[in-house]
């Protein structure tokens, strides 16, 4: 068998001790992680509890068919491949597991070389099936936007805007509060580029001393400290600056000669070498105001600020919450081992209403903590940051679907005018006329700022 036999578990399933115990014993040898089950229940029970790669069962089985058995594993296991074993090595037999769903079957007294053959095809297949199933999934996915999670139209609309830049090598500047996941948009368009298959290398540009940031993005031939930069070693692939606006002045001369001339020169060096990479630069903060105050390169400003893409705040897509919290839950009783599978409707309801000034960064950090905090499987309130809970205006706990509607439509309205204060343009948003505009303003008390 092949080394990676350790890693891939069997489970099998006979009623007979003595084959079964063999049968373990050899696979056990093989390298092969073993579970053996006696009926069709201990079976089920068994593929409840984990997901095995291989399955090998018998025909006939004290408490039930093992085809029905096949098919039932299947059903919690998709990807499960199965053996079956009969005594009788007719035609039809071969035929009902066939149809069953079997991979192949083994006749009795099964044959170690056989059997062993017949293992060494079903994982050789099982690779390359679910290798197949990747590259579906993918072609399914044209823009390879799998990591960003919701459905809003803010995200949509951003999206569609993602998916056009991608397909040029241009360079980027991404806008958005702390916290919006810009690098994760930074990882889409590159996935979704044409030069996806090249590196992606990622630097914060407030996080080290001057010297170190420039060595780190430049390269340095100074002796001793030499290397070679992210610039050069990305080749054709993508670099991303994250907080651009906290380069120092110097560093931001550096950058701009490396976009404007497509070349660069490592500290302490002598020769320039070719910049052939796409480069993607984030930023919090207010570059133009930053120009004004003599903090940031005109120049560098103009040239980052020609291909920009705003990333919305998480209270802008109020409706990926749901979503995202699902994601989360997922993503941190994995890693914790924990059995939180879902949120409570009124829990869902409290982060929906809380003001997010961490955005998407805060949403997950107040779910791992609910994660930890949960006994069971659905997270309550009182799982989530106390903090959190006094944050926002709560959404009315009420049955009464009027009162609700009303509640959430001056929420709604409320932020719509905060995002754009021009009422013109607002109600273009709403899809409402001016003048119903303004009478909502008026009959749900929504106070302007």
């Amino acid at each position: 068998m092949t080394q990676t036999a350790a890693q891939r578990q069997i489970l099998v399933v006979e009623d007979e001790d003595i084959i079964r115990n063999t049968l373990a014993e050899f696979l056990e040898g093989e390298g092969f992680d073993v579970t053996q089950a006696a009926s069709v229940t201990e079976g089920l029970n068994k593929a409840r509890e984990q997901d095995y790669q291989v399955a090998i069962c018998d025909i006939q089985l004290p408490d039930g068919d093992g085809i029905k058995l096949m098919r039932q594993m299947h059903k919690l296991n998709p990807s499960l491949f199965v053996l079956i074993i009969t005594a009788y090595g007719t035609v039809e037999s071969a035929v009902d597991a066939f149809k069953g769903g079997a991979f192949d079957y083994l006749t009795k007294p099964v044959i170690f070389d056989d059997l062993s053959n017949k293992l060494k095809r079903v994982f050789e297949y099982r690779d390359l099936y679910l290798e197949n199933q990747k590259l579906r999934r993918e072609l399914e996915q044209p823009h390879r936007f799998d990591q960003i999670v919701g459905s809003s139209e803010p995200l949509k609309a951003l999206q569609d805007s993602i998916a056009k830049i991608s397909v040029t090598n241009s360079n980027v500047l991404l806008v958005g509060e702390s916290g919006t996941g810009k690098e994760l948009f930074a990882r889409a368009i590159h996935s979704a580029g044409p030069m996806k298959d090249e590196k992606f290398l990622a630097v914060n540009c407030g996080a080290r001393p001057v010297e170190l940031l420039e060595a780190e993005i430049f390269g340095s031939d100074a002796p001793g400290a030499s290397q070679p930069g992210i610039l050069r070693i990305s080749a054709s692939g993508t670099v991303f600056l994250d907080e651009v606006a906290r380069l120092p002045m110097g560093t931001q001369l550096k950058l701009l000669r490396a976009i404007e001339y497509e070349e660069s020169m490592p500290s302490g060096g002598s020769e320039t070498y070719q910049v052939n990479c796409r480069i993607i630069t984030s930023t919090s903060e207010d570059l133009l105001r930053l120009v004004g105050e003599q903090n940031f390169q005109e120049d560098l400003f103009y040239r980052l600020d020609g291909v920009k893409i705003r990333i919305p705040p998480l209270r802008e897509r109020l409706d990926d919450i749901p979503e995202l919290v699902d994601h989360f839950i997922a993503k941190h009783s994995k890693a914790l081992r924990k059995r939180a599978v879902s949120a409570t409707s009124e829990t869902i309801r409290l982060l929906m209403a809380a003001q997010w000034k961490g955005n998407v960064r805060q949403l997950d950090n107040a779910i791992e903590r609910a994660v930890i905090m949960c006994d069971g499987t659905t997270i309550e309130p009182h799982d989530l940051p106390p903090d959190l809970l006094g944050m926002g205006q709560p959404l009315p706990d009420t049955d009464d679907l009027r009162s609700a509607l009303r509640h959430y439509e001056r929420l709604h309205i409320s932020r719509v005018l905060r995002q754009w204060p021009d009422k013109r343009e607002a109600a273009k948003r709403l899809k409402l006329g001016l003048s119903s505009l303004y009478r909502k303003i008026e009959e749900l008390s929504i106070e302007l700022g």
